[in-house]
């Protein structure tokens, strides 16, 4: 599986590309595997961050350190996907309209440096679950190397770790809309609330953070085997999320589960 993942990089980056880049692992090991085929080839590789407010603010900072570990030329490009109402509505493919109109934006910016080639790092696990956005990178024709090759989540990270890559170990931060229930119409001001709260549990030591919001409830989600950390820091937690303007706290005794919203 590694072989076609390094063959399929390789060919690719006998021209220059662009790297759709969050700073998460999956992306990190594109990037990685990117330049270090493009020193070979002599081409260029840009590691491009879509500048959004749907995502943790950490994303940022953290997406310009991995860039200057792997090599990569950094370009951040702004995006504001609530200019569509389409997507501020939240409804049930609201990933596939945002993935669409970020690529999008990310191919009129490739388009400038005529480059043609974008990469970006869906794997395998993520073909299992409830994922329209990948519709629309298909549409598209952006290139995902690592779920070509079926190369897993654990399999990121063991490889990322072998390379002495510093995101191996990074929890995913998915888009801040997926805290909200389908209809539930998205707004900033609410998404930097969660946005804080999930900040302030992963302060206390949480590794896998999820503040779902259901109208003024928040429901948190950590590892099942933390739980018993969240009720030790009850008090606390409480207090803060009631000042961040949750009115109910609860705690979700299933644990984390990714995409636990899409569960109907």
């Amino acid at each position: 599986m590694r072989e076609q993942v390094l063959g399929r990089i390789n060919e690719l980056t006998k021209e220059n590309v662009f790297v759709a880049f969050s700073g998460g692992a999956d992306s990190s090991l594109i990037l990685k595997l990117s330049c270090d085929a493009a020193k070979l080839n002599n081409t260029k590789v840009y590691a491009v961050m879509l500048n959004t407010r749907l995502h943790p603010k950490g994303d940022l900072e953290n997406a310009k350190k991995i860039s200057e570990e792997t090599g990569a030329q950094f370009i951040v490009v702004d995006i504001d996907e609530l200019e569509d109402t389409q997507i501020k509505n939240n409804p049930k493919d609201r990933c596939y309209l945002c993935k669409k109109a970020m690529f999008k934006r990310l191919q009129e910016k490739a388009g400038e440096f005529g480059i043609t080639t974008i990469l970006e790092g869906t794997n395998r696990d993520d073909l299992k679950m409830y994922r329209p956005g990948i519709r629309a990178l298909k549409e598209l024709g952006i290139i995902s190397p690592l779920a070509e090759a079926q190369i897993t989540k654990i399999e990121v990270r063991k490889w990322l770790c072998e390379l002495g890559i510093s995101t191996a170990q990074r929890a995913s931060a998915p888009c801040l809309a997926t805290r909200l229930p389908y209809g539930d119409r998205i707004d900033y001001e609410l998404l930097s609330r969660i946005d804080k709260g999930e900040a302030y549990l992963r302060e206390l030591g949480f590794y896998n953070v999820r503040l779902r919001v259901h109208k003024n409830i928040a429901r948190i989600e950590v590892d099942r085997s933390d739980i018993h950390k969240l009720v030790d820091y009850a008090c606390e937690i409480t207090d803060v999320l009631k000042k961040l303007g949750f009115v109910y706290i609860t705690i979700d005794l299933e644990g984390f589960r990714s995409g636990s919203m899409d569960i109907e």
